[in-house]
């Protein structure tokens, strides 16, 4: 108690009650002095007869926590250990809150680190002794693939033709919209060495000051993925602070995309439209974030280039022969690969007369072309003569 002065570094008071800080803010933190004097009403002044000074220690619990996935969107790879981190970040503490992580509601075993790693390296050197990476065999490799590009995409190698060349009226023989064929998901073949091989956690931890007093905590957690063991595990991140009564909690399931949900507009597409196929969503909800990359089966693109990346695929004015070909969209996470097939149906359009699209769509049996060519022949024709 201090019946008088009561001063901090940004205002004082003076009171004959026990002073109070009504709706503590962090702003309030720091050091308080409490002055207890008289008034001498001859001089008008006061005089402090005693002092005292406190520091008011403020704290805050966190505001927000996430986890997020360090290095996504990442390709699958069957054939090569990859490391993968996992970051959780806490913010709006005061004090720095402890922060820790699950898997599958068991706290993780870590191995702490000063620093974390410029790169993926950086793991794959500190366990070079465990031999946990090396390459598989070349002979299973090349095998593999070529099922790949068999049997697994679609039961027809992959320099297959598509039906192409098809008149709009054949087109009439499909579906009105797209021909989805049935999902292909690339099988988890992974070498022997990495089935048995038990996870080495990695841990790290910043504290990032924040303008306003509080502190942003980011925890890193680093291993090598096995998705055969990896795959639908859950990982939690807990925050444990003194201002709260209990912990908090970010959840992440590992999911490798299945089944993607492919829509192709317009659904009745005719010569000369532009046709967007596009990946609205999976049967499941995947994380960490997967990449898409699109392909035509058999043929490059219509731009002429092998391959397109992202959710959308836009294809400008399409020609008449385009009709029937089959599209391949790969949708890939670091825990697994899965392709999903559909066929273009290209019908007639009424307002293009048959034969005037080149495979650019443009017009090149324009009636005023021939015109101006013949004109162009009978000058020449003429002036030889």
């Amino acid at each position: 108690m201090c019946n008088g002065d009561f001063c901090s570094s940004s205002h004082c008071l003076f009171s004959l009650f026990p002073p109070r800080l009504p709706e503590v803010r962090i702003s309030d933190n720091g050091p308080y002095e409490c002055h207890v004097g008289i008034y001498d009403r001859a001089t008008r002044e006061k005089v402090v007869l005693a002092s005292g000074n406190i520091f008011l220690n403020v704290m805050s619990p966190p505001t927000s926590i996430s986890v997020i996935a360090a290095d996504t969107p990442a390709p699958f790879s069957r054939y090569q250990a990859q490391n993968f981190t996992l970051v959780c970040i806490v913010s709006g503490g005061k004090p720095a809150p402890m922060v820790y992580f699950k898997r599958d509601g068991e706290l993780i075993e870590v191995v702490p680190l000063m620093e974390p790693p410029l790169n993926a390296a950086g793991l794959q050197e500190g366990r070079s002794s465990r031999n946990l990476f090396r390459e598989a065999d070349d002979t299973k490799m090349h095998r593999s693939l070529s099922l790949l590009n068999g049997e697994e995409r679609g039961g027809r190698p992959s320099t297959e033709q598509p039906s192409k060349g098809l008149t709009p009226e054949q087109g009439l023989l499909f579906s009105p919209a797209t021909e989805v064929m049935p999902e292909t998901v690339v099988s988890r073949e992974f070498p022997r060495w990495i089935q048995n091989m038990e996870p080495v956690y990695y841990f790290h931890h910043t504290h990032i000051p924040i303008s306003d007093g509080t502190v942003e905590v980011r925890a890193i957690l680093m291993w090598t993925l096995n998705p055969q063991i990896d795959n639908e595990a859950l990982f939690s991140c807990e925050v444990k602070h003194p201002a709260l009564s209990m912990s908090m909690q970010s959840e992440v399931t590992l999911v490798a995309p299945k089944g993607p949900k492919i829509t192709m507009t317009p659904t009745r597409a005719r010569v000369g439209d532009t046709v967007r196929i596009l990946v609205q969503g999976f049967q499941n909800e995947v994380f960490p974030e997967p990449m898409f990359t699109w392909t035509r089966v058999g043929s490059r693109l219509l731009d002429g280039s092998t391959e397109h990346d992202g959710k959308e695929l836009v294809l400008e004015r399409v020609p008449a022969e385009l009709n029937g070909s089959m599209y391949r969209c790969t949708a890939q996470n670091p825990l697994g690969s899965t392709d999903t097939h559909t066929r273009l149906i290209v019908f007639e359009n009424p307002n293009i007369p048959r034969g005037a699209e080149d495979s650019n769509g443009s017009t090149s049996a324009n009636p005023n072309h021939f015109r101006i060519l013949l004109a162009f022949i009978l000058t020449v024709t003429l002036e030889m003569t």
